[in-house]
Formats: structure tokens, sequence, C-alpha cells
């Protein structure tokens, strides 16, 4: 009877019943995908059998303190976690091929990218996997047959159901044997295909040293340890075995001398369930991190869902505090005519429950409708987010939320006194009560002002990080990333010939990266004669690369077609930065003086230093530029051309000339200036979600606006007609009640935007070059509030100018 009851009365108000629904469904919409996404940030690796006891090897070098971690160490080290106390199991694994020129396979006539791991036994029991068809040990045993996933199949084959089903890869034939469960998006182990150590499509190099393990190559390894084991005893056996190994210890001697006392090489265990946030790790040559999330960035998008959520709530505890003021006389009605104390709280009790319910019916649906754009803002594969028990989670949310937003109507309801109401005396709202709510509209657009002025500043330095040079032209750039690297294929060097003999084309040169991308990056150490050594970063390039890049030198000269002779060990290019580490007074002292480095094979090679380069950005505005050589070396597998003109023509000459040279590979073609701007893709997300919060922010706080306004206008109606009586103009009273608004404004802004600057302080501390931001952000966003709520109280200061007096001042 309650909800029936309830249900006609929400009806026959429809400006207050979508004002509530509206407001509530927008806050839980966007609270229910960030709780979401939270939910799904710690649940990584959850569906794993036993996920608490299992443990990924990391290491570090210790020779350049610049040095990330990495996820990786020596493949030895499983027959060592194997034969130590405390652990009940290990295995390894590697990429099929590097992830960067993954193993690419035809089936049916097409060219596919194999995204696969080369696994050791128990890789399989370790992971829990099940076959769906055929049987996983079995395939992973066989040489001539694969495991792939059930998304695996269905992109490689069109189905899943693909037992048997045969594909080319690297010249050799192999079949499908199991079909297996994809694993969850959010999964650090990621995969579609897996093959057997002794697999056809294992190089036999990479086989050996799987199972051996003897020339310390690395890889990723997992260790399960048993309940109660003694994490430091089992880590410390792993460091001896790495400590005793001579091929891990074998440093020329600069080497050794900027170790001094320390390691090498520090091994660590990482919990399993702790890898995702764990972003400290970065890029090997042996993996890619893959997704990674920052802890503290999770955890603050829940608070920010929180807050939301608690806006949303407000909003309409406001709006219902209005309309129970409203509707005094119908509720002294009820109580003479019988309705108890529980009657009274059951209408108001029902009435709550049925928006929260009605709004969280909306709320899913935005959901639903913007989980696609959501999961793109936050990277991630958020399919299964609105799953069932989700679901009904957000209904129990909804309930709760209404059970609760109703004791603050039901409060007020049940004090209401029949004999002053109907005796055209009602009760007022108390002088505390009427602070407390404007001070809780005020928090909500201090909130939406602060979180709108944080968003602006991210904006503005994302945009600026974006468009910084990088210390040349990117525009007419295209780059092509190779299969092979340029020394040794016949292949990649005719598709340079051929490239520089095409209209439009100024230029080909080589790289191992290009510019923006760490993907092959790695430093040795230089020194001068009798000198101290200097770690820095060394880039290996042809003798055009310079010029293609309209790169001047800062001192002496760069390299040149004309004058270098390709691959000559001699010559090399630091900046101002690797000058100095190498202790010369100036760059321009370093002109024409020796430098010793040492290769793999130990031989010392004598360098001359023949001009400074400057600074290219290879790494973001978040890291300082540092000291880098550069050598002439043409195994790199970047092309780096120079357009005249369109590049669209240029970029279609290369897709027609790619398979008349590598037929069997997919083409990576690439602007330069896109690979700049993707080092910012993350940060360009953010953007994207935080300005879809501040939005969200901004609704409810005009929603707060629009219940205060509401309030204003019901409490000082008398005070509107008697003004009015003594002259008042229509436009002085809706200044009246717009002024309130302004006063609110300001007062918000007194409190958001003094936190918004401190936010932004900390973002930019994060940079060493950012954009020139002054405060025009923080007064933009004060713009903004104001005049979002100035619109949300117009309605009511239209309502307070025709307000008359029959209405109001009758007894």
């Amino acid at each position: 009877m309650d909800l029936r009851i309830g249900w006609r009365t929400l009806i026959q108000e429809p400006a207050y019943t979508l004002a509530s629904i509206l407001s509530l469904s927008i806050g839980l919409a966007a609270s229910l995908l960030l709780f979401g996404f939270v939910r799904y940030s710690f649940s990584y690796d959850a569906h794993l059998p036993q996920v608490d006891q299992l443990y990924v090897v990391t290491q570090h070098y210790n020779v350049d303190p610049r040095r990330p971690k990495y996820e990786v160490g020596p493949l030895f080290l499983r027959t060592v976690a194997i034969n130590t106390s405390g652990v009940t199991g290990a295995t390894s694994y590697l990429p099929l091929r590097p992830e960067l020129r993954p193993l690419i396979a035809r089936v049916d006539g097409r060219l596919l990218t194999l995204s696969g791991l080369a696994v050791l036994p128990g890789f399989d029991t370790m992971l829990g996997l099940q076959a769906l068809q055929g049987n996983v040990r079995a395939a992973l045993e066989h040489p001539d047959s694969l495991v792939v996933t059930e998304s695996g199949a269905r992109r490689l084959f069109g189905s899943a159901d693909v037992l048997g089903r045969a594909l080319q890869a690297d010249g050799k034939t192999v079949r499908v044997g199991a079909v297996v469960r994809t694993p969850p998006g959010n999964s650090t182990i990621s995969f579609e295909m897996l093959a057997g150590v002794n697999s056809a499509l294992v190089e036999p190099m990479i086989r050996s040293e799987m199972l051996t393990g003897e020339q310390g190559w690395m890889g990723k390894l997992l260790i399960r340890v048993a309940p109660g084991a003694s994490l430091p005893t089992i880590r410390q056996a792993l460091q001896q075995a790495v400590d005793r190994t001579p091929s891990l210890q074998h440093y020329p001697p600069e080497t050794r001398a900027l170790l001094g006392e320390r390691r090498a090489i520090d091994i660590g265990l990482s919990p399993l369930r702790d890898a995702y946030f764990d972003d400290a790790v970065e890029n090997s040559r042996v993996a890619l991190a893959g997704p990674r999330a920052s802890r503290t960035v999770v955890v603050a998008l829940g608070t920010v869902a929180l807050a939301i959520l608690a806006l949303a709530a407000i909003n309409y505890i406001n709006l219902a505090t209005v309309r129970v003021l409203r509707r005094q006389r119908e509720i002294a009605m009820r109580k003479v005519l019988g309705a108890d104390a529980g009657r009274v709280a059951g209408q108001f009790l029902a009435e709550s429950l049925l928006v929260a319910l009605a709004a969280t019916a909306l709320g899913l649906m935005l959901a639903w409708l913007a989980l696609p754009v959501f999961a793109q803002l936050v990277n991630r594969e958020l399919e299964g987010l609105l799953t069932p028990s989700n679901i009904a989670a957000a209904l129990a949310l909804g309930a709760s939320l209404g059970a609760v937003t109703a004791l603050s109507p039901i409060w007020i309801a049940l004090h209401v006194h029949p004999g002053q109401v109907l005796a055209g005396r009602p009760d007022t709202e108390s002088l505390l009560a009427m602070r407390w709510r404007r001070a809780l509209t005020a928090l909500q657009a201090a909130v939406a002002m602060c979180l709108t002025g944080f968003t602006i500043a991210i904006a503005w330095q994302t945009e600026y990080a974006m468009r910084a040079s990088p210390g040349f032209d990117p525009a007419p750039l295209l780059v092509v990333g190779l299969p092979e690297p340029v020394k040794f294929s016949d292949r990649a060097r005719g598709l340079m010939t051929a490239l520089a003999a095409r209209p439009g084309v100024a230029g080909v040169a080589i790289s191992e990266d290009p510019v923006g991308k760490l993907d092959m990056a790695w430093s040795r150490e230089l020194k001068r004669p009798g000198g101290a050594a200097a770690a820095m970063d060394m880039k290996s390039v042809s003798a055009a690369f310079f010029a293609l890049y309209r790169i001047k030198p800062l001192a002496g000269r760069l390299f040149d077609p004309r004058i270098d002779r390709e691959d000559d060990a001699e010559p090399v290019i630091l900046n101002a930065i690797a000058a100095r580490a190498l202790g010369f007074a100036t760059p321009q002292a370093a002109l024409g003086e020796t430098v010793l480095f040492t290769g793999y094979d130990d031989k010392v090679i004598r360098k001359r230093v023949i001009g400074i380069a400057p600074d290219l950005r290879f790494r973001t505005l978040r890291a300082a530029p540092v000291a880098t050589a550069y050598e002439l070396w043409t195994a790199g597998v970047t092309l780096s051309i120079r357009v005249n003109g369109d590049p669209a023509p240029v970029a279609d000459a290369v897709r027609k000339l790619w398979p008349r040279y590598f037929p069997d590979h997919i083409l990576k073609l690439e602007r330069a200036d896109a690979i700049l701007a993707a080092n910012y893709a993350d940060d360009a997300r953010m953007v994207r979600l935080l300005a879809a919060a501040s939005l969200v922010a901004m609704l409810i706080a005009a929603f707060g606006t629009y219940s205060l306004s509401a309030n204003t206008v019901q409490r000082r109606a008398r005070e509107i007609i008697l003004r009015k009586l003594h002259g008042a103009r229509r436009t002085d009273i809706g200044l009246l009640i717009l002024r309130e608004t302004g006063i609110l404004t300001l007062t918000a802004a007194a409190i958001g935007l003094p936190i918004a600057a401190l936010l932004i302080d900390r973002y930019f501390a994060s940079f060493v070059e950012h954009a020139p931001v002054g405060y025009w952000t923080l007064l933009l966003a004060l713009g903004l509030s104001l005049f979002s709520g100035l619109v949300a109280a117009t309605r009511h200061a239209l309502i307070a100018m025709r307000l008359m007096p029959e209405a109001v001042l009758r007894v």
C-alpha cells in the first residue's frame, strides 16, 4: 500500500521526481563504473588457483642507477627454486617471439600475428588450465601442436571449434591440440596461444636455454611457495645462485669500478597478486611489462566514486527536505486522520526507495551505454563489468541508499505538529539544519570546482607535452618497423633502396628505435683514458640519421653519409650531458678526444668524439634528458623516411612495396608525431576520464543549487511578497535569489580552488618541464561553476518573481 501511494505521490510532482531520479542516476552511473573498475583492478589474477602463494622473480641492475626493475630473472633459477626448501613448484616462460616483432602465421591465406608463450612443463598446472577441447599437456609435449584460447581461436580461425586445425608459421605447420578458456582481462599473464618448449616454433637456442639456463639468459619465472615458507630465505637462495654464476659476474673493469661494493644484480620476489600495481617495472628486451597501474590512482578513483555517490545522495536529501516542508499540511491531515508514526515513516521510506531504485535502474542503463567509452578511457577490457552479481550489488546499493536518504525527510515528517500547521503556522526548517544543508551544497560546488580546475590544468599540460619539440620537426617523417636488422638482411636493404628511389621521398635512415621510443634501449660505460667511467644510453644509427632528421650540431659535426663510412667503429657523437659526465670541462672540449668502449666480446674499442648533438627527446617530459652517445651501426630495425609534401602517397608506396620484400610479415607503419603522442596516451585518457567526472560533478552541483534555490523560495516566500508589496521590482526579486547562489559559489571557490592549486602543483612536480599554467585554469573553473549555478537557480528565480500575495499570505 505504501509503495502504491508513494508512486502516485511521485507522479503528481513530475518536476521533483525527474530532478531527484536524474541527479541520483547520474551519480550512480558514474559511481558504478568507477567502483567496477576499482574491483576489477584489485581482482587481478584472482582467478588463478592458490594465487596468494604465487610469486614472480624480479631483478634490478645496479650498474646503472637509472635502470628500472625488470620482471625477469636468469632462467637457471627455476632449477634452483625447485630445489629450495619452501618452494612447491616453479616454471618459466618466454614470449614465443619478441613482442615488438611477433611471430606471423598464415591461416587460410591471411597473415596474422601470434601472441603466444613458450612454456616449460608445469606452466599449465600452475595456472590451472583446463581443456575445453583436446588435451593441454599432450599438446604442450608434442612438437607439432599448440594450445589456443577461445578468443585466439576465433581471431585466427573464426570459430572456437578448431581442434586439429592447421596453421603455417616460420615455415612450419602446426595444429591445434587443445583449446582453453580465454584468461580474464585482469590477468598479468595473458596469452592467446601456448607452445611447449619442444615445439617446432621454439628456436633451438631458446629451447636449450629454457631447459638448462647455462648461458644465463633472462626469462619470466613463476614460483609457488608453501604456506608459511620464509620468503627472505628463498630470495637469498636465488640471490646466492646468481652471485655464484661466473657468466653473470663477467664485467669490464670500468663497470666494476661503477659497482664498487654492490652486487651487479639484485634478485627480488613479488607476489603475483601485487604485480598489476608494481608500476616500477618497465619493458625489458625479453618481454613487455604489460598493463600496470598505480595503486594510489586506483584508490583515488574509488574515493572519487564515493564522493560522487555522496554528493548525489546529498542532492536527493536536499530535494526531499524541501518537498517535506511543502507537504506539512498533507502530513498533518494524515496524522489527524489516524496515521501513526509507522505509517508516516513508511510512506516516506517507500517514496525514497522508489526514487532510489528507479535511479539505480536508469543509472545501470547509463553505465551500460557508457561502458565502451569508459573502457577506452581506462584502457582495459571491461566487457564483464556488468555481470548479474554486480547488477544485484548495484540494486542492493540503490536500496540501501534509498533507506539512508529517507532518514532526513522521515525525521522532519515525524516532527510536524498538526495543530500548529492546520492553524496556518507551518513549521520552518531550523537554523542549524538550514546552515548544514547550505554547507553541504557549498561542498558539492567546491568538489566540482576543484575537480574541474585540476582537469583543465592536466589537459593543458598534456596538450603542451604532446606538442613539445623533440628536437626536430616530426611532421614530414614516417617510421617503418622491420622484422630483420638492416645490416644482416638483403630484403631490408632492398626495401631501403626502393623507398629512396620513390617520388616524394627525401631520404631514408636507420636506427634501433624511433625517437620517442625506448624499445631497444641499452646502455654502456664509456670512459676517457685514465679517467672514470660514465654510464650512458647508446644509440646506433646510420650515417644519414642526423641529416634526415635535420638536426644541427651544438659543436663539431654530426654523422654525414658523404664523409662517414657505415658501421665505422671509430667516430662517436655525444650530447652535452655525456661530455660533462666523462669529465670534460665543456662540451666543446670533448671534440677530437678519445673515449674507450668495451664491447660485448670484452675487446676495448677506441672511439673519437667528432661532435656534440643536441638533446633529443627519447623520453617523456617526466624524465630529464640523460647522457647519450651515438655510434655508426646499421643493425637497427627502424627505418625513418623523410617525405617531401603530402606523406599519404609515400605511405601508400610503402604499403605496395612491403609484400615484395616481406611477404610473410605484417607492415608496421607509423607517423613520427603519432609515436611521440603515444607517450602521453595514458595522460590523454586520464584527461578524458577526469573531464567526464568533472561534468558529472558539475551536474550534481547544479542539481544541488537547484534544490537550494527551491528551498530559498519556499523559506523566504513571505519575505518576497512583503518586498513586492513595498515596491520591489520583479528583477530585484530575481537578483535576490541569484545573489544567494553567487555567494554560495564564491564560498565554494574559497574551499575548492586552493585544494585544486595544491593538486596541480603535485601533478606538475612529476614533470621536468611543464606548461606555463597560471591562475587562469582556476578562474575558468570558477566561471564555469558560476555559470552552471546561475543556470540551475534561474527557474526558481523566475518562480519567485511570479509569486502572488494571495498564494502566500493566506491563513
